[in-house]
């Protein structure tokens, strides 16, 4: 007997970096040597307190399912961090630790949107947001951000677009996948807008020459996600936070209880660690990642594709490639089969990054070098 799938499950969209990757091994089997530059991943490994807190834990028998909300050692360590770092008192009840950012959008976006609600979302964005909101039955309403401003969100541009059904707007500074910031100015109008704003935070630490800002320093009208895949190198950890008003955590925490059950015990004694530790590790990757940023800065540009605005913050540089043809999803794999390159095309990011490629820095610089050599010259020879 023929299994008729769901019509969710058929019409999800693909996640065009996963599939660009997913070629990249397919032409590795072949043999071929690629270089990965379209993979927001850090090639560090996870510093080595963190390892040790982890071992240590296990030897003590922190193997089982803990409080549904996370274990309150980190909860507590959680609240210390934002109140040292941004100013921002937080009480541990308003936190819920889950396996990584994406369950925690899952159970943000299960506890905020209805079939036929809408959440307002940057474009470019990145790829999974609107996904979660179409498979739940809500309405994604996008907000294009202008180049020339680093496609920055704009407040009177939201405005504009609030509905009876709005739920939320969602931001992301340090961006993917542009890597630039939301200037404090225009997150502070935001947050006067009266819609709850959903900041997803898990850039904040990489970040260079400038300052990331939590939308809890301007509204207590938000939610916050962040988490320890990519400032720790932790993303094998899966381990991610939701910062919710209070009267959000009940419904949150049952939805986990439900779906998820707790996060992963080992891995939260690993945060926990990472947030005590792991300060110089964090400083050595920031300083690398700097000085691939700056290096890919200039030769992006000198291989003639757009970037007005410098970017300051992930590991992300994204690019006009207009200049060498109009679909990105063309390019990118043509980079790729032709030159052994792995990079992002734009049209994953939505419509308004059509014609752009995301190039990322998380990989070693002599990688980048010699990445950004063979696209010379494939684009010389093309």
């Amino acid at each position: 007997m023929q299994t008729i799938m769901t019509k969710k499950a058929l019409e999800i969209p693909p996640f065009i970096v996963m599939e660009v990757m997913e070629r990249a091994k397919e032409l590795e089997k072949q043999g071929q040597h690629i270089i990965h530059l379209e993979i927001g991943e850090p090639d560090f490994n996870t510093p080595a307190c963190i390892c040790d807190a982890a071992r240590e834990a296990m030897t003590q028998g922190q193997t089982h399912y803990t409080h549904s909300l996370g274990i309150l050692p980190l909860r507590e360590t959680i609240c210390a961090h934002y109140q040292e770092k941004y100013g921002i008192k937080i009480s541990p009840d308003q936190v819920i630790v889950t396996s990584g950012t994406s369950p925690a959008l899952l159970l943000l976006f299960c506890a905020l949107l209805d079939p036929g609600d809408e959440i307002i979302l940057s474009d470019p964005h990145y790829p999974c947001y609107p996904n979660y909101a179409t498979f739940l039955g809500a309405k994604p309403v996008f907000v294009k951000g202008d180049e020339e401003e680093g496609f920055q969100l704009d407040p009177e541009a939201i405005k504009k677009k609030i509905g009876g059904r709005t739920k939320g707007i969602l931001i992301n500074s340090p961006s993917n996948p542009t890597g630039n910031l939301l200037s404090p100015e225009r997150m502070e109008a935001i947050g006067r807008l009266g819609i709850p704003v959903i900041s997803d935070e898990i850039y904040h630490g990489l970040v260079y020459g400038q300052k990331e800002h939590t939308i809890l320093e301007y509204t207590e009208n938000a939610f916050v996600l962040n988490g320890f895949s990519k400032l720790y190198a932790m993303t094998g950890w899966r381990l991610g936070y939701v910062i919710a008003p209070s009267r959000f955590v009940r419904p949150l925490q049952k939805l986990q209880q439900n779906f998820f059950i707790s996060a992963g015990s080992i891995s939260q004694w690993g945060g926990l660690a990472a947030l005590r530790c792991a300060e110089e590790d964090v400083a050595h990757m920031k300083e690398t990642y700097d000085e691939r940023r700056r290096y890919m800065i200039q030769r992006v540009r000198d291989l003639g594709f757009g970037l007005p605005v410098e970017p300051a913050g992930a590991f992300y540089i994204f690019a006009n490639a207009k200049e060498f043809g109009e679909s990105s999803y063309d390019l990118a794999f043509e980079i790729l089969e032709k030159a052994s390159v792995g990079v992002s095309p734009g049209i994953d990011f939505g419509q308004n990054a059509e014609g752009f490629l995301r190039f990322s820095y998380a990989s070693s610089l002599d990688n980048i070098k010699a990445g950004l050599d063979r696209i010379e010259h494939f684009l010389a020879h093309r």
